[in-house]
């Protein structure tokens, strides 16, 4: 009879072990799930945002003769190999001078088609910032997961790891300088 106790005993506590570890590597799964959404989210709306960002270029090249506005870092971005976070800085460096000239030329950019863009813009930016939100949300529960007891056991099972917050910080690094306005 003891020895039937002691193999319900064990069955037992290894339901028990098994659940614990299902339950967190789930959350593990479906925090790194939600991450990965939104990644595919900003990715998309940057894509929509260069591209966007092409078409101003056009109309301003069309419409301001007088001037050698030279955009070459936009045609660079196509042939590097950057993160998502350095893209996203280098388009809004190029929105900087877009806004620039449109303070500058406003009679000639009083175009509806350009008008139409730069709300689209707006938009897409709209959709980046709250994408970026989401991301860091789950990467920050994510990260909690990677460094609390079980959870812990279970991601390096697994080789799961933190994650850098969207705009690249570390907050566990001893880099203090890598946080940018």
């Amino acid at each position: 009879m003891t020895f039937i106790y002691a193999i319900l005993l064990i069955v037992i506590i290894v339901g028990i072990l098994g659940i614990i570890y299902i339950y967190n590597f789930n959350n593990l799964q479906e925090n790194l799930t939600k991450i990965n959404e939104s990644e595919s989210i900003i990715d998309e709306e940057l894509r929509k945002k260069y591209n966007t960002i092409l078409k101003i270029e056009n109309i301003i090249h069309e419409n301001i003769l007088d001037t050698k506005i030279n955009f070459k870092d936009l045609e660079k971005l196509k042939k590097e190999n950057i993160s998502t976070f350095d893209m996203e800085r280098k388009l809004n460096d190029t929105l900087l001078l877009i806004d620039k000239i449109n303070k500058d030329y406003i009679e000639q950019l009083n175009i509806k088609e350009y008008k139409l863009l730069h709300k689209e813009i707006i938009e897409i930016d709209e959709k980046i910032i709250a994408a970026k939100k989401y991301y860091n949300k789950y990467t920050t529960a994510l990260n909690t997961l990677v460094k609390k007891f079980p959870s812990n056991i279970i991601s390096k099972l697994h080789n799961i790891k933190e994650r850098n917050y969207f705009d690249n910080k570390n907050m566990n690094d001893e880099d203090i300088e890598d946080f940018k306005l």
